[in-house]
């Protein structure tokens, strides 16, 4: 069917709740397909995650998101010095709920983060951080990470991007899905300044292992570490309630520093 129904009491669902699936979930709000169809066929690296929203994230979503949010459509390049008013920018793919970003944000409000996921109750809870805490170097993005990068930001344009815990897709089936890959790291170079640094985390090892791979073959980056290994956790990465968990049960977090070089033409 081209179109779902909101539960509603009774054996009939009155008009006004019928709602199609490229309609937007909350007015005003991240739009359910933002893409539409100018998004591709491909294989995804994400999975959208379906949970309850808060009255608080809806409250939040409603009025902060003509503000503060904006859908990852593919038809327009991103003005990121409008945006945030000068700010260096880090691009963040995947932020959960958003503890971590938004203490990012506060403790280093000189730079600008751009906060992409498709986890709807996660882009309301970041937007309710940021306006708890008067974080107004935060703006989160709704959609593919994929087309952001390779149709709306320019050339040389962030000084930073963090991939926290993707999905490591365990199953060996699955690890074309892994979005740590030859051809991601080509794409995200282009809009990458000459310096900056492409920062990854990861508790499976197996991915670890792999992103050290791909990350140290690419000649793209270079390891900001002299042994060619993975980094100690810099400071400036919030210990997250998940990680402390997973360190609990004596998982390993590693994280990988690489720097974009200029090897290319």
């Amino acid at each position: 069917m081209s179109e779902f129904r909101d539960p509603v009491p009774g054996p009939e669902a009155p008009r006004h709740f019928i709602r199609a699936k490229s309609e937007p979930r909350f007015p005003g709000g991240p739009a359910a397909d933002p893409a539409g169809s100018h998004h591709e066929r491909r294989i995804r690296s994400f999975q959208p995650r379906r949970s309850r929203v808060t009255a608080g994230q809806e409250d939040a979503l409603q009025r902060l998101w003509p503000l503060w949010g904006l859908d990852i459509d593919g038809h327009r390049v991103l003005d990121l010095e409008e945006m945030f008013g000068g700010l260096p920018v880090v691009l963040e793919i995947g932020f959960g709920m958003g503890e971590a970003t938004a203490q990012m944000a506060a403790d280093d409000p000189g730079t600008g983060i751009l906060a992409v996921d498709v986890h709807t109750p996660g882009q309301g809870n970041l937007l309710a951080l940021a306006e708890r805490n008067g974080l107004s170097n935060i703006r989160v993005a709704n959609g593919d990470a994929i087309i952001l990068l390779r149709e709306m930001l320019p050339p040389r344009s962030l000084t930073g991007m963090r991939v926290y815990f993707p999905d490591p897709w365990p199953k060996k089936r699955h690890h074309k899905r892994r979005l740590i890959q030859p051809e991601f790291l080509t794409l995200a170079a282009r809009p990458l300044a000459p310096g900056a640094i492409l920062h990854c985390a990861t508790d499976w090892e197996p991915y670890a292992e792999q992103m050290l791979e791909v990350l140290s073959a690419h000649p793209d980056f270079e390891n900001t570490q002299e042994d060619g290994g993975f980094a100690p956790r810099p400071a400036f990465r919030p210990l997250t309630r998940f990680e402390g968990q997973g360190l609990d049960k004596g998982h390993k977090v590693r994280d990988l520093l690489f720097r974009r070089v200029t090897t290319r033409a």
